[in-house]
């Protein structure tokens, strides 16, 4: 703890001669951005503006600090637990202060440096247009199906801003929506029964989209969850080396009617691999058949493919007194954290190659921590984490989300590449084995996953 606090007082210390205003400012307009990359620098903002508070003993500053490590951190599925305590407590201590109400503030305007001026239908083509020039990054596009309203939806999201919201009508299209998504966002949804045909392009103040009713044969069409449907992305030149944990002599746990770990990651990771291949991605296996892999040797293995991904699968395991209790789908990324939790599923992880951490030692593990490979992981492991369970909660109720965390994993020490190790849920939960080994709640899983890497390549 005491060398965390100096290496953070050291790192606020070395930040530009920014006021803690214009750093809160900036990082106050980086959070409600639906970039990750953005988020992640306004939690980072924010977490330095906690140590210089601290350290000036600005108790405004720490309360502004404290919200903005708990919003920014839920949204990145940071672990932010002993923040949002503090900042409760903070907030309690200084709620009892108070002796005169305060007028409601006034809820923020809308603002963003380009206006949506119109939109409209030229030569059966739909036409938008901005006050500004459209940036490179300032378009998003993406489909899915909405099992629920059984409909196709087509997203556009635009970062501009416009007054009101807009519904416009048009032969064989149920839906043509615009409104403002959030702050800085706006959205344009077209949504259909049958599935169409969506081709655009950007110019300096205008996005012109041509919309087709596809023809289809008279013939029976699979109908397919919105988990299984990703991003379109013409560029699926990435290699990925899907990881499954423990097998052959080590079985890793044994859990709820001695349901083995080695078999059910095994199911998953082969499921994964299937769909990432299909959807056009270069993947290799660690492992395709129940034999041991030595953990230095996974990520040697991964090195040598020259791999952009090191996914690794493995379920969690606790006591049996404390079985009930223990449930939750969780992703770790590679880093020095020492929590008691990350400790605790990393030792269980890392406990039968004891070879392996003596070749490492100490000094070894350290330097292999590459700081760019520490924040894309980061990334990685947050897109892993929010694709499986909008993927499962789709179809299965109770579906726990326990967070992305930091942790010393052996299996991803070595990795040239972002890296990172996914527990896929208790195996001595009874609940959470008897899924873990349904074929059907497997490959639900993988596809989460699945969408989770399409997501990441299409962000980074």
């Amino acid at each position: 703890m005491l060398r965390s606090f100096v290496f953070l007082f050291v790192l606020v210390l070395s930040l530009p001669a920014l006021s803690s205003y214009e750093i809160l400012k900036r990082a106050n307009k980086l959070v409600v951005s639906s970039n990750k990359s953005n988020q992640f620098r306004a939690y980072n903002d924010y977490k330095n503006l906690y140590i210089r508070a601290l350290m000036k003993d600005d108790k405004k500053l720490l309360k502004s600090s404290l919200s903005g490590i708990v919003k920014s951190g839920t949204k990145l599925h940071i672990d932010i637990s002993q923040y949002k305590k503090e900042y409760l407590a903070l907030k309690k201590v200084q709620q009892k202060r108070k002796r005169t109400f305060h007028k409601p503030q006034k809820k923020p305007q809308v603002k963003s440096s380009n206006q949506f001026k119109s939109i409209t239908w030229k030569n059966g083509n739909l036409v938008l247009r901005f006050s500004k020039k459209l940036r490179k990054n300032s378009l998003n596009y993406f489909s899915k199906y909405d099992v629920k309203k059984k409909r196709y939806q087509y997203i556009f999201d635009i970062h501009a801003s416009l007054r009101y919201a807009k519904t416009l009508r048009r032969n064989k299209i149920d839906k043509i929506k615009i409104f403002q998504q959030n702050l800085h966002t706006m959205r344009l949804l077209i949504e259909n029964k049958k599935s169409l045909k969506i081709n655009f392009k950007k110019t300096s103040t205008t996005i012109i989209i041509t919309i087709k009713t596809k023809v289809v044969k008279k013939r029976k069409v699979k109908v397919v969850s919105q988990s299984s449907i990703a991003p379109q992305r013409l560029d699926r030149n990435k290699i990925i080396v899907v990881d499954a944990g423990h097998g052959g002599k080590d079985p890793g746990a044994i859990g709820y009617r001695k349901y083995r770990e080695k078999v059910v990651v095994l199911s998953i990771a082969r499921d994964l691999a299937s769909i990432l291949k299909k959807r056009g991605f270069k993947v290799y296996m660690t492992r395709s058949k129940d034999h041991f892999v030595k953990l230095r040797n996974r990520t040697k293995y991964a090195n040598r493919k020259h791999a952009d991904i090191f996914i690794s699968i493995h379920a969690n395991a606790v006591s049996p007194r404390n079985a009930l209790k223990a449930e939750g789908l969780e992703t770790y990324f590679l880093s020095k954290s020492r929590s008691s939790r990350a400790k605790r599923v990393a030792a269980k992880e890392n406990k039968v190659d004891l070879s392996e951490m003596d070749y490492y030692g100490k000094e070894s593990f350290l330097s292999t921590l590459n700081s760019h490979n520490i924040v894309a992981a980061n990334k990685l492991a947050i897109d892993l984490q929010r694709g499986a369970l909008a993927s499962l909660n789709k179809r299965y109720k109770h579906v726990k989300d326990a967070g992305v965390r930091e942790g010393p994993f052996w299996v991803l020490v070595g990795a040239q590449m972002p890296a990172v190790l996914v527990e896929v849920g208790f195996i001595t939960n009874p609940t959470e084995a008897k899924r873990l080994v349904s074929t059907k709640y497997q490959k639900q899983l993988a596809t989460g996953l699945a969408n989770g890497v399409e997501r990441y390549f299409i962000n980074n």
